[in-house]
């Protein structure tokens, strides 16, 4: 009977298609792993896997701030991996990890024949993790047919080796650094933080769960899309830690009963903690690393070296601060159209609108095209589906490009700065009210005339030049050459037969008193003085400069304000201290730059943080008194400028200067009135609920409760005078007609009385000659 069979032909075909299908195997096989079907890395690069990893920017405290990256990757070590995460991950994805090396032999066969066999490419139960972290890292090319196979056969090739190089633990640890999450994250650090606003760490056993569930299909169970589907995927994982023997019946029933709470944080460039401040971190950090190589003599790259950048931004002030822009702004922006009504520029004014229509992206584009003016109008005016910002939240409507450059027109925005005034380290940075949407910044990229916010240099100059602080000088508006006439913003008719006294004049912001200063001081000098306190923009040498007529902008101002609460010397804003890189070796690093000279004396310092203490106290920054309830060590100046274009606030206390600004992009726009549009109403409130929501956290108590020092006997003595001074009887009697203002060349001094002793009856009635001061 044997002897038949050895003699069939059957027999011999079947034998000979069996070992004709085995050498087939062994050379597809072999083209395989040769490299035929695509390269296969070798030992000596699986030995140094090098993966994209996110640059960290990380806050004073070292809090995560937000990242750069092509994907979203962290990297951690294995022992930042909770042992639940590990058991999570083995229980549902590989149970017999320990015991195989890369290859699951139990299940493999089932699996590559259901894949030829059947062509069931969702055949699932052979993968390891191993396999899977050969996938994540190399990914998966389309062979067509045989596309499944050959993944297959290639992973398990590179899975042999990468057991052969690394331990089960560092296995582990690559797995969970190259894993992909959805929402463009990679990595379970990354996930752990995008997902729950922790280190992975410090993740729980249910949230380690819902991380572990999402494995099976990132999107699908997606938590943040999808809760529900996801909390029954981390009820399966659950489920099978106690299968395993990792959790307890009971434990398993406890957390199966915990709902699914997110704490979502989204590292997006335009959204998040910080975004303006961010962006220009990336363009400080393109210059800087163009200069620093790595050990292979090649430039570091912020989207794939995993650099660590540590800033001087305090990430609770910087929450707070945007928290009070927003609150505020969305107030002010209701108010600011409902002044206008129907009568708005950005509704009514055509040249304004074709100048944004014209500077507009959608438009250069089509011109670029070769669309004609007319094509252009009528491509922008297609109405398609649109999301527009609102303070209240983003709508989604039926909107064309020019109904969305009418819409963006009408919005103000606003800029923040803090910052420490001993060294210049930025604490708070706010460019605009919304990244996604207004990138401008106007922190470190406007310039906008800074209005009354000027006047503290002028006085500064004349104190330091040896003018008293009690001289007086008359409110009365004066027309100066060419028939420029500054006068006060105030309603109110101040009283010709009153003089001011330099601290009055300067906390009530009085134009026509800054103007007399400043021509007294010299306006060489008080543009020598603006430079020496850290302004670097170019200053007009005209009167105007008192009323804030010059462009600068924030970081200038700020720089400026520091020195009157830093012994009279400035500091320059920086904000970066250190970059490492994702070893934490260091490769460059930052402080603050070195003490400039004194700008001016310590008693003239002295004068003036009590004459802008006034400001807040008794002039035009009272309502952080009165409205926001701040009994804080606070001084200030309010600035207004031209046709209410620019609302402005500086707040200064002994341990943080910040500067606000609201207003319009388009400088034609301005507010309605000055009630809506004075620094007092449209910027001091910024900094008032700021300054509220750090009271209320004691995390802010050494510069919420920080005060003043006295000034010292003499310099008390110089401000001891009454803030005003009428005119005597034989004045009013005799020089009101004489004194009526008249045209003054603006190349000379101010000829205005300031009186700091009374005159002689003989010397005043027959007109002897005034002394000037």
């Amino acid at each position: 009977m044997l002897s038949k069979l050895k003699k069939s032909p059957k027999l011999k075909w079947a034998v000979r298609i069996i070992l004709g299908l085995i050498a087939l195997f062994i050379l597809f096989f072999a083209s395989i792993y040769f490299g035929m079907w695509g390269k296969i890395p070798s030992r000596e690069e699986l030995s140094a896997l090098q993966q994209n990893k996110a640059t960290q920017v990380l806050s004073s405290d070292g809090q995560l701030i937000g990242k750069f990256y092509i994907f979203d990757r962290q990297p951690i070590t294995f022992e930042d991996l909770p042992k639940h995460l590990i058991e999570a991950l083995i229980a549902t994805e590989d149970a017999r990890f320990y015991e195989h090396n890369g290859i699951d032999n139990r299940s493999l066969g089932r699996v590559f024949f259901k894949s030829i066999l059947l062509q069931d490419e969702s055949a699932g139960g052979g993968s390891t993790i191993t396999l899977q972290l050969a996938k994540n890292i190399y990914g998966r090319k389309d062979y067509g047919a045989l596309g499944i196979v050959i993944n297959k056969f290639q992973e398990a090739i590179m899975a042999k080796r990468i057991e052969k190089i690394y331990s089960k633990d560092d296995i582990i640890t690559l797995y969970f650094n190259t894993v992909p999450f959805s929402d463009n994250t990679y990595g379970i650090e990354s996930a752990s933080m995008k997902f729950f606003g922790k280190h992975v760490k410090n993740l729980n056993v249910e949230e380690a769960a819902v991380l572990v569930g999402m494995l099976k299909a990132s999107h699908r169970y997606n938590p943040r899309i999808f809760p529900e589907r996801s909390r029954l995927r981390r009820d399966v994982v659950l489920t099978q830690m106690e299968k395993y023997g990792y959790l307890t019946e009971a434990e398993k029933d406890k957390y199966i009963k915990k709902d699914l709470i997110l704490d979502y944080k989204n590292y997006s460039n335009k959204k998040g903690l910080a975004p303006y401040f961010r962006e220009q971190i990336r363009k400080d950090l393109s210059q800087v690393l163009d200069t620093i190589k790595n050990k292979d003599g090649d430039k570091y790259n912020i989207y794939r070296d995993g650099l660590i950048v540590h800033t001087t931004l305090d990430y609770k002030l910087q929450s707070i601060a945007e928290a009070a822009m927003k609150e505020h702004m969305a107030v002010l922006q209701k108010t600011h159209e409902d002044s206008y009504g129907s009568r708005a520029p950005w509704l009514t004014n055509d040249a304004i609108l074709k100048d944004a229509i014209h500077r507009s992206k959608a438009y250069q584009n089509l011109k670029e095209d070769g669309f004609s003016e007319e094509g252009i109008m009528q491509e922008l005016q297609k109405k398609k589906q649109m999301e527009l910002f609102e303070y209240d939240g983003t709508v989604t409507r039926q909107a064309s490009t020019i109904d969305s450059i009418k819409h963006y027109l009408k919005f103000l925005n606003a800029g923040l700065l803090s910052i420490d005034p001993k060294d210049g380290a930025v604490k708070a940075w706010v460019g605009g009210v919304d990244f996604r949407y207004f990138q401008y910044d106007h922190v470190s990229q406007s310039k906008r005339q800074v209005g009354s916010t000027f006047k503290p240099i002028v006085y500064t100059t004349a104190i330091d030049k040896g003018i008293a602080p009690c001289t007086y000088y008359s409110g009365r508006a004066v027309t100066y050459k060419d028939g420029w006439k500054p006068t006060n913003a105030s309603t109110e008719e101040e009283d010709e037969d009153m003089n001011y006294s330099m601290k009055y004049a300067l906390s009530h912001s009085m134009n026509t008193i800054a103007v007399k200063v400043l021509l007294d001081a010299g306006i060489p000098n008080v543009i020598e003085k603006a430079h020496k306190m850290g302004i670097s923009s170019e200053l007009p040498a005209v009167p105007s400069i008192a009323l804030g007529t010059a462009e600068i902008n924030m970081e200038e101002l700020a720089t400026a304000y520091t020195s009157f609460v830093n012994s009279s010397k400035p500091s320059t804003p920086y904000y970066i201290t250190k970059i490492e890189d994702g070893s934490g070796n260091l490769l460059a690093e930052f402080k603050a730059s070195e003490k400039q000279e004194a700008a001016f004396s310590e008693e003239t310092r002295e004068i003036m943080v009590n004459m802008m203490q006034a400001t807040v106290n008794e002039g035009t920054a009272t309502r952080l008194r009165y409205t926001y309830g701040l009994n804080n060590d606070i001084a200030g100046k309010t600035g207004t400028t031209q046709n209410n274009k620019d609302g402005w606030f500086v707040g200064l206390t002994p341990n943080l200067v910040t500067v606000t600004w609201v207003g319009s992009d388009d400088h034609r726009i301005g507010f309605r009135n000055t009630r809506i549009g004075q620094g007092a109403n449209s910027a001091l409130p910024i900094f008032g609920k700021m300054m509220q929501k750090m009271n209320a956290d004691a995390y802010f108590n050494e510069i919420t409760n920080a005060r003043f020092k006295r000034p010292s006997s003499e310099v008390a003595a110089l401000l001891d005078c009454e803030p005003t001074k009428e005119d005597s009887f034989l004045k009013k009697l005799f020089g009101s007609k004489k004194d009526e203002p008249k045209e003054i060349d603006m190349d000379e001094p101010v000829k205005e009385e300031k009186e700091k002793k009374k005159k002689g009856f003989f010397k005043r009635l027959f007109g002897g000659k005034k002394k000037e001061n």
